[in-house]
């Protein structure tokens, strides 16, 4: 059975972001400790989710040769590793090797964990964490 892990930047009082979505307070990617640990951590496998939110935002990002040139190993995992992006309102999912998902988060979740490979990590994606919580997978 694959784990489903989360990978998140949260407030000390348990926040994801600002009020507005803003999420400029997590300057970790700045920090060359942050950016190490990423790096060490973006050596393994495994499948990476995401809500639209989060999808549209790294995959903004991760394909540019400006994160080739700031964060090469990260940007190499980031743009070869398995995505799910899971939208009700993404007609497409453009990025490389991305599949989109528009079925019940919660039932969709409890298949790919079920079957065969390598764990599963949510990047971002706070809406997803919370439904995933209430459902159960906080255990």
């Amino acid at each position: 059975m694959q784990r489903l892990v989360v990978f998140n930047n949260v407030t000390l009082d348990g926040y994801f972001s600002g009020t507005d979505g803003d999420i400029s307070w997590a300057k970790g990617h700045q920090d060359a400790e942050f950016k190490a640990f990423a790096a060490e951590n973006a050596k393994g496998g495994g499948v990476l989710v995401f809500g639209r939110i989060t999808y549209e935002l790294m995959m903004s990002y991760w394909p540019t040769p400006e994160a080739a040139k700031n964060d090469p190993v990260v940007a190499e995992r980031m743009n070869n590793l398995p995505k799910v992006v899971f939208s009700r309102t993404l007609d497409k999912a453009s990025w490389n090797n991305t599949k989109l998902m528009k079925g019940d988060l919660a039932a969709e979740i409890r298949n790919m964990k079920e079957g065969p490979g390598e764990d599963m990590v949510i990047l971002g994606s706070g809406s997803i964490v919370s439904q995933l919580a209430q459902e159960g997978f906080d255990r």
